[in-house]
């Protein structure tokens, strides 16, 4: 296994905010050895205290992998602590949201492998998906290694080339936070209905929960699911007419989101 590598070498996790944590406790679960791990993170929480990974104590030479896992903003400030591990074996890991390959390249230096990641929120609970690239200096042994490691969260995809990074952003990084609302706005339109507030919630809750969990088990297509579920000039149907209107439902709606995000993704990475 890859993360044989990791145990014998060693992995940095740069921040150990939700994210970092997620991926830690998933590492952890797969049996990496604590004693492997070296955590740089300013504000640890009782249960990174407990974990029994170095924390705050430097790094090693040179550690197989360093995962970094702060926010964009304060990557600046970050990285130095870093920067001697660059231009070496180290192979470093990014989940951070608009800093482009180029940006780590320059500083930490052009021969340094580098994977480029957008994970996204559901890696909290292990439902999570990342999509991942690297630079011309990772290797395969480097790329399954990166695969291996956000696995520990959920699926991975892999991208031929960095710029669809936008794309993925806007569907599945930002993604949840579209499924959240579209609680919110069910649970808003039942209790225009006339249901109780907390009702109304509750049934949009479980209902979003229940089929994505079926959209997950089952084998058959997002499109036949919803097939299954409409009767013709049923209840179901008079609802789809209006979500799928090709001039004001769903897919234009989310056409144009998923374009402002991929847009403002990429001005974030100039």
């Amino acid at each position: 296994m890859a993360l044989d590598r990791v145990a014998r070498d060693g992995l940095v996790l740069l921040g150990c905010g939700k994210m970092g944590t997620a991926l830690l406790s998933g590492w952890l679960a797969a049996g990496l050895p604590a004693a492997s791990v070296w955590v740089i993170e300013p504000n640890p929480t009782d249960w990174l205290k407990s974990t029994g990974v170095h924390l705050n104590q430097g790094v090693p030479a040179a550690p197989a992998v360093a995962l970094l896992a702060v926010k964009p903003q304060m990557m600046g400030a970050a990285l130095p602590a870093l920067q001697a591990l660059g231009n070496g074996k180290t192979l470093f890991v990014s989940i951070a949201a608009g800093t482009t390959i180029a940006t780590f390249e320059a500083a930490l230096g052009a021969t340094t492998p580098i994977v480029r990641t957008m994970p996204n929120t559901p890696a909290m609970v292990g439902r999570g998906i990342t999509a991942l690239c690297g630079n011309p200096r990772v290797s395969p042994a480097d790329m399954a290694l990166a695969r291996e490691l956000m696995a520990a969260v959920g699926q991975v995809v892999e991208l031929d080339r960095e710029e669809l990074i936008d794309a993925v952003t806007a569907v599945s990084g930002s993604g949840p936070a579209y499924v959240f609302h579209l609680i919110e706005a069910m649970a808003a339109a039942g209790e225009a209905e006339g249901l109780p507030a907390d009702v109304a919630m509750q049934l949009a809750r479980a209902t979003v929960c229940g089929a994505g969990e079926l959209a997950y088990q089952s084998p058959e297509t997002a499109a036949q699911l919803r097939i299954n579920v409409t009767s013709p000039g049923g209840t179901t149907a008079a609802a789809l007419g209006v979500l799928m209107d090709p001039e004001t439902g769903f897919p234009p709606l989310l056409k144009r989101a998923i374009k402002a995000a991929a847009d403002r993704g990429r001005e974030l990475g100039k």
